[in-house]
């Protein structure tokens, strides 16, 4: 019997290195792929949030135009804090009925909590602090940059 037909099945060591050194390679491609794909998605989450609660302000200010509900003192029309909108209010001339904007605060995916910067109508268009005479606005908490380049607070 020759010493060619004696050969035992498996691989060399050439061919494991090189299987290992291709895994190796794609595996540094594709994690930060998976890593922008994360923060585009987070990105994602954190517009849906901000229009969410931007429309139930949206929605708040124009019952309050059309006095559905009660204005309150130096508001403008607008929800004087952020839960106001997930506990509702009184709608006037109809008993009992409560209209509620929000079923809770989205959580802020940059800060992973539900709180948010807030602005009044009376505080300047890129103010950091809140007058609190109203909610005319909300913005993230976050000072991360966003994929576009821009602050996820300026959002």
């Amino acid at each position: 019997m020759s010493r060619a037909g004696c050969r035992a099945p498996g691989f060399t060591l050439a061919e494991l290195v090189m299987v290992v050194a291709l895994i190796a390679v794609l595996s540094a491609i594709a994690l930060p792929v998976a890593k922008f794909t994360v923060k585009r998605h987070k990105e994602a989450e954190l517009r849906l949030a901000l229009r969410q609660i931007r429309t139930a302000i949206d929605e708040y200010k124009r019952l309050s135009d059309q006095g559905l509900i009660p204005v309150e003192l130096d508001t403008e029309g607008y929800p004087k804090e952020l839960e106001k909108l997930v506990e509702g209010v009184e709608l006037v001339g109809q008993v009992k009925k409560v209209r509620k904007f929000l079923r809770r605060i989205p959580i802020d995916p940059m800060t992973g909590e539900a709180e948010w910067g807030l602005r009044s109508l009376q505080d300047d268009f890129d103010s950091t602090s809140w007058g609190r005479q109203n909610v005319y606005d909300v913005y993230s908490l976050s000072d991360k940059t966003a994929l576009d380049g821009t602050k996820y607070k300026d959002w």
